[in-house]
Formats: structure tokens, sequence, C-alpha cells
């Protein structure tokens, strides 16, 4: 498995990641993953961790295209080939851009691939501001065909992806298997961390609005600004509890947020088993995005956490949310700061929508759902059920 991320990192696509691979372990499968050198170890069952090279001077990567990840992308393919060489593998499972040289591995070793998609290439480019270039435009578009024609199954985790696997001819081998799992991860720790209010200076009866996630553009954090804003004229006792962000990134946001909306908290980027914790405290949580069609890999957790949700009623919202299921409200400051407003004034209608989230979670979202689709979706892909019979190759050398 090729996964050109820090592996493992508390966003995205590393828990997309994680819990394909947990899925596959309780299937019976051996993943060898192969990943950039940044990123904390985890231990699963017939997981072994490989990472590439880390080019000098380079402490970390960015989430999004850049040089840095055009660099590591070319460590990790050669270190893929170098295990691919020592070992014949069933087949090859890559993650977004890595999907090419997948593909090229794949072929070497005479197996089947298959293609992950957790989001868009194109569109990654929109949410960065990097589509301005014709040229680069097209690489991406090119590289995004070439991996969903060229594999034998393809992954993809919202409608929206499922369609545009659709629209490059893939219908018959692209498989929609939502990230139900969302932000939760195994961690050996409790998953509570109590006191969370008295810990950020919040008394017990004011209301509080949550925010997890990280601080990307995409994610709207700078119309949750100015919407605390309005929100803190009409309810000043009301506070929102910001979690996540690089302490660079807090500190602008603090800097935003300075004078105008002084009912942020923010926390910063907390261990992953602590989210709970911050959820059971909440009353209400909230999801900003303001761009992409992606769904965020939150909304699921926040589905089953018993919280009713406020989400921008944006297509990376509605593929799964509805007006049954959560608050929708247009991605404005002024109609999310009312949307945030009617559920403080009436717990009755947090009840009703929280309820009807836990019923849709367990109705369409379940985990058992979530393995079964990933053991079709392999099945498809190697020809055989799932686990493979027989006995596994011997272990290559290590890393």
């Amino acid at each position: 498995m090729l996964a050109p991320e820090p592996f493992f990192e508390p966003r995205g696509t590393p828990f997309s990641e994680y819990h394909r691979i947990k899925a596959l372990s309780e299937l019976g499968c051996r993943i060898d993953l192969v990943t950039y050198p940044f990123g904390r170890d985890v231990a699963l069952p017939g997981l072994r961790i490989y990472r590439c090279p880390r080019p000098p001077l380079l402490r970390g990567v960015r989430i999004g295209p850049s040089a840095a990840k055009i660099l590591l992308d070319l460590l990790l393919t050669a270190t893929a080939a170098r295990l691919a060489h020592a070992r014949l593998y069933d087949a090859v499972h890559s993650h977004e851009e890595a999907g090419v040289a997948g593909i090229c591995l794949a072929e070497g070793l005479g197996g089947p691939h298959l293609s992950g998609m957790p989001s868009s290439l194109p569109q990654q480019l929109a949410n960065f501001g990097y589509d301005r270039s014709t040229l680069v435009r097209r690489l991406f578009e090119w590289a995004e065909t070439l991996m969903v024609t060229r594999s034998r199954a393809v992954i993809t985790i919202c409608q929206e992806l499922q369609d545009t696997a659709a629209a490059l001819g893939a219908a018959d081998r692209a498989s929609l298997i939502e990230n139900v799992m969302g932000g939760d991860f195994d961690d050996g720790a409790p998953p509570q961390a109590p006191e969370i209010r008295a810990r950020y200076g919040i008394d017990g009866d004011r209301p509080l609005v949550l925010y997890t996630g990280t601080f990307e553009a995409y994610q709207g954090l700078d119309l949750l600004i100015e919407a605390a804003a309005l929100l803190g004229r009409t309810h000043p006792d009301a506070r929102i509890l910001v979690v996540g962000g690089t302490p660079a990134q807090v500190a602008l946001a603090r800097g935003q947020a300075d004078g105008t909306a002084s009912n942020l908290v923010f926390a910063g980027q907390r261990p992953p088993a602590e989210i709970p914790g911050f959820v059971e405290e909440c009353d209400i949580l909230v999801s900003p995005r303001t761009s992409g069609t992606n769904t965020p890999l939150k909304i699921y957790s926040y589905l089953r956490s018993g919280r009713p949700i406020v989400a921008t009623r944006l297509r990376t919202h509605t593929q799964v949310l509805d007006p049954e299921t959560a608050l929708l409200v247009a991605p404005r400051a002024d109609a999310l700061a009312a949307g945030l407003a009617r559920l403080i004034d009436d717990p009755g209608e947090r009840e009703r929508l929280a309820a009807a989230a836990r019923a849709l979670a367990s109705a369409r979202y379940s985990r058992k759902a979530y393995v079964a689709r990933t053991a079709a979706a392999y099945e498809r892909l190697l020809g055989r059920p799932v686990p493979a019979s027989g006995e596994s190759p011997a272990a290559p050398p290590g890393p």
C-alpha cells in the first residue's frame, strides 16, 4: 500500500488509510505500507510500515500540493520499487497521486492495482489555489484518468467521487465506501478527556459549540470567526471551542478573532483519543466548510455522537446530511450564526436532530457495512475471496 502522506497524523486521508488498513487486517490481509518519513507509527496486526528517506533539512510537509511532496513522492516510489523487487505481492493499493507509481509497480509485479480516491486530484489544485496553471491542471487530470482507467478496482469515499469514477468509465469497478469511522482512533488510552470545560475556563452552564478539524482554507474557519462575532451579540454566554490547527495557524486565527469574537476558545491540536471527550462536553457540533465536495470524515463520527450538527448547505455535506439529520445553513456568517442561535434556544430541536442523526448512522453508516464493502472491493481486486488462502510469501528484508 502506498500512502503519500505523513502516517499516522490525525487528519483526513491518514484517518482513511488507518481504518482501511484496520479493516483489511481484520479480514486476514498482511499489508506493507510505504509512506513518508513523517508521522507516528501505529501497531495493527499484519501491518508493517516502511518509510521513504527524509531529504536533508526537510522536517515536515504541509497538506496539499507542494514541491516537497514531489520530492517525497519520488523517494516513496523508489522505496516501494525496492520492496516490490524483494517480494511477490498479491496486489498494490495506492492512495491519491501515488496511484501513478502504483500502477507501474503492479504491472511490473504482474498483479492488479486498486486506486484509493479519498479526493479528486484536480479539485485539490482548486482547494489549494494551484489551478491557475493550465499545464498543471491538465497533468493532474491526466493522472486521475490514468489511475482510474488502469486500475482493476477503485474505492471512493463519497458520492461525488463515485460520480467522477463513473464518468471516467469505472462505474462497474468503483466501490463507494464512506469513511464511517471518521476520526475514531485506537490509541490505547481511554476515549475521554475529563473536565474539558474547566480546562478551558468554560462554565458548565454556558452553551458550547464545538469545531474539530484542520485549519485549511476550505474548512471555513474565516466563516466561523465571523459567525462567532455575530453570535456573541445575541448570545454572549455561548462559547465556541475550536480544536485543531498548528500553532502558527492558531496564532493567526486568534489574531483574526481578537477584538471581534471573544467567545472563541482555541484548544490547538489534541490527541485523537481525546476528541470524544470534547464532543461529550459540547451542546452543538459545527462544520463550516466553504468549498470542496468530499464529505468531511468527522461527519460520520458526528452522526453517532448524540449531538446536533450545524453545517453549511453545500455538496460536501448534503451528500450525507439532510434537513432531517442536521441544521443546514447557507455558507454565510449571518446564516451560520442564526443557525447556531436557533439550536441554542431550542433544546427540543437539538434532541430531534441528534436522534435522527444517530438513526441514520446506524442504518447506513455502520462499521459492519464498512468492513463488508471493503471485503467486496478486494474480492473484485483479487478475483477470489478475502482472506487469501495458502501460505503468505516470505517476509522482505528490513527497511
